[in-house]
């Protein structure tokens, strides 16, 4: 009886589950995580919200295809230069691997998609940069083909539209990255001249030299929520000038308080603003929002 008494209960049987039951996977790529509210929900639902997240708002990045998609009249939109691809002028170790790897990647040859299409049945020129090639870094053919997109809307009395998301410039080609600032603000400046419409859309992030040049030489300077604009990093200012920033440092809401934006336009907002943009700088356009 004593023994009885304190050997241990046997644990009551429950039905298994078959091992393959159990462990069964979620498909890669159907449900994702907010990157500010952690919340989770379906990626085709974020896709046809333009992702932009449906509980908090926050717009997470698009690729060139899906601005095209947002932005132009279906099949309106015609690439230029788009056999254009990157060498490796200072034989950096790795760069044409890397290189390589992001085309296979993204299905595109370059960190910046331009072409011409409609835009609410006004014509446009437009470079659209792209964070998932070399994070939108800016080499010697982004330049190249942002400058050419410029020279052919003057050249077609056209306006230009930038879409701005970039990490900088590109390391791997040191100088001749950098010379691309000039040489594409100097495009411009030449088009300003010739009276051409400048828009600059800066998405979330762009720094560096693309914000130091041809994304803040808009005639119109916008910007999508909460999206990151700035030369030097937080860290590095604030070691600088020994310092504390302000939180929203940086942030396209800080640049507009401070006069370096003229809006802060919702991503759904966007081709609709565009369009009437667009609009009113036609001959005999008039102001409709």
């Amino acid at each position: 009886m004593l023994k009885d008494l304190f050997s241990k209960p046997k644990k009551k049987k429950y039905a298994s589950i078959p091992s393959e039951q159990a462990k069964q996977d979620v498909p890669e790529g159907i449900v994702l995580k907010c990157s500010s509210c952690k919340k989770i929900m379906y990626t085709k639902e974020l896709t046809k919200n333009l992702k932009v997240c449906m509980n908090c708002g926050y717009h997470h990045q698009m690729n060139a295809k899906e601005r095209i998609k947002s932005l132009f009249d279906e099949n309106t939109f015609v690439e230029y230069d788009k056999e254009m691809m990157s060498e490796n002028p200072l034989n950096f170790p790795g760069y044409e691997e890397k290189l390589e790897k992001d085309r296979k990647k993204t299905k595109q040859n370059e960190a910046v998609v331009t072409g011409e299409g409609m835009i609410n049945g006004f014509k446009t020129t437009v470079a659209i940069m792209d964070a998932s090639f070399r994070m939108g870094s800016m080499g010697s053919v982004v330049g190249e083909k942002i400058t050419r997109a410029i020279e052919k809307a003057n050249d077609q009395g056209l306006p230009f539209i930038i879409l701005t998301a970039s990490g900088g410039a590109r390391m791997q080609e040191g100088v001749l990255s950098l010379m691309q600032m000039a040489k594409t603000s100097s495009a411009l400046k030449h088009f300003s001249d010739n009276r051409g419409l400048i828009i600059s859309v800066m998405t979330h992030p762009t720094t560096g030299g693309v914000s130091a040049s041809f994304a803040s030489l808009g005639d119109y300077n916008f910007a999508e929520p909460g999206a990151l604009i700035g030369f030097a990093g937080r860290r590095i200012i604030e070691q600088t000038i020994r310092e504390d920033l302000p939180e929203d440092f940086q942030t396209a809401e800080f640049l507009l308080k401070h006069g370096q934006l003229d809006a802060v336009i919702h991503r759904k907002d966007l081709k609709e603003t565009l369009g009437n943009i667009l609009d009113i700088h036609q001959p005999g356009g008039e102001l409709t929002w």
